[in-house]
């Protein structure tokens, strides 16, 4: 039931919750299929079939590139690969207890204000930011994983795609091909989700008519909170719980206890439900199936028997369904990265998304200005 104000009788949507402030033709969940449509493609045939970069010029251009677009487009990111000197400093000034969001949070800012183009806010500019940021970011994130673990940058390279490099800056060598594959749809899967609450910040931020970099740097703040983006992290650290409170025995037999005594603690479980999905997230499917490559290409089926278990339990005992975090989490810490970076590779794809919002914001602008109720004290004079 929606509150409503005692003082004026006004209904208060909290969270925004049911309000339809804009429209968008970047994204949306068609109920019916209950599929996540970019530009009308259903994400699954695009996860299937397409590079990210194809994704990326999908959301940015409205279609699918030719293959002649593409080659133009895939140029243009790699000319933008690399960590730039004055990005490196700032990081290398953070401590390494810094949260790597953070890091993110601090790149982006720098990256924007030391663009040539930082304060132009026509399309054009704005396009070339975005190919920019999503070109600079992974070396941002590839390097603040390895600074952290007492290792030197990796140069990137220009001969191979988005994920592969991405990858490859990371761990310093070429990943396999079936691991290049699964990392480029957990890319595409979190590309894009409408008006969620870091692509709302950004919205919110651009109709002021500030520059890009400020609406990605906002949104970033935004998708730090475990609420939204830091859930796949959360995920992680329940299962590495669950393991250490198995001492010994197998995890995925531990599971259910695990779950009754965190519902009975009032805990809440990330990884599960969904505010938009209501039949479970369409994105899982896709996900979980490279899950499970990724368990075999690893060989870590006890990893896959927890997964399995935990999920199980939760459908048993809430019947709530899993979202693009829950598989997202262990195929990320299957490939290496550390728990604390799951984040920022969500701010490496989403940073698509969130630009193809902004451009999307500015084509007809209104500054975003919502009403309140007001419940303090009543009218007063100062004594």
């Amino acid at each position: 039931m929606t509150p409503t104000s005692e003082a004026t009788g006004t209904e208060i949507h909290k969270g925004l919750d049911g309000v339809v402030v804009d429209s968008t033709a970047v994204s949306k969940v068609n109920p019916e299929t209950n599929s996540l449509l970019y530009r009308g493609y259903p994400v699954q045939q695009l996860a299937a079939k397409c590079s990210f970069e194809e994704v990326a010029y999908l959301l940015w251009h409205g279609e699918l590139p030719t293959t002649e677009q593409l080659a133009g487009f895939e140029k243009a990111e790699r000319d933008g690969r690399g960590l730039e000197r004055a990005v490196k400093a700032t990081i290398d000034l953070l401590p390494i207890t810094t949260h790597p969001m953070d890091v993110c949070r601090t790149a982006a800012s720098v990256l924007g204000a030391t663009h040539p183009q930082a304060e132009e806010n026509s399309r054009e500019a704005n396009l070339k930011k975005s190919i920019d940021l999503l070109a600079a970011m992974p070396a941002v994130v590839a390097y603040d994983q390895r600074r952290r673990r007492g290792e030197e940058e990796v140069p990137a390279r220009d001969d191979l795609g988005y994920s592969a490099n991405f990858l490859y800056m990371t761990f310093g060598q070429e990943a396999a091909p079936e691991v290049v594959e699964a990392f480029n749809v957990s890319m595409i899967l979190y590309a894009e989700h409408s008006f969620n609450a870091s692509t709302f910040t950004a919205r919110v931020i651009t109709s002021t008519l500030a520059d890009l970099h400020s609406a990605v740097t906002g949104a970033i703040g935004a998708l730090k909170g475990a609420l939204h983006g830091g859930a796949n992290e959360a995920v992680m650290h329940t299962f590495e719980q669950i393991t250490r409170d198995a001492k010994g025995a197998d995890p995925a037999e531990s599971a259910k206890s695990w779950l009754d005594a965190a519902l009975a603690a009032k805990k809440k479980i990330m990884g599960f439900g969904h505010r938009v999905y209501k039949n479970g997230d369409s994105r899982v499917p896709t996900m979980k199936a490279s899950l499970d490559k990724m368990v075999e290409h690893y060989n870590r089926p006890d990893l896959g028997h927890l997964y399995d278990a935990l999920e199980s339990a939760m459908g048993e005992a809430k019947n709530i369904k899993p979202n693009l975090d829950y598989p997202t989490g262990p195929l990320y810490h299957l490939m290496g990265f550390d728990t604390q970076m799951f984040t920022p590779l969500f701010v490496a794809s989403r940073i698509t998304g969130w630009t193809a919002h902004i451009m999307e914001q500015l084509e007809a602008n209104s500054l975003i200005r919502p009403l309140s109720v007001y419940n303090g004290a009543p009218e007063r004079d100062v004594p």
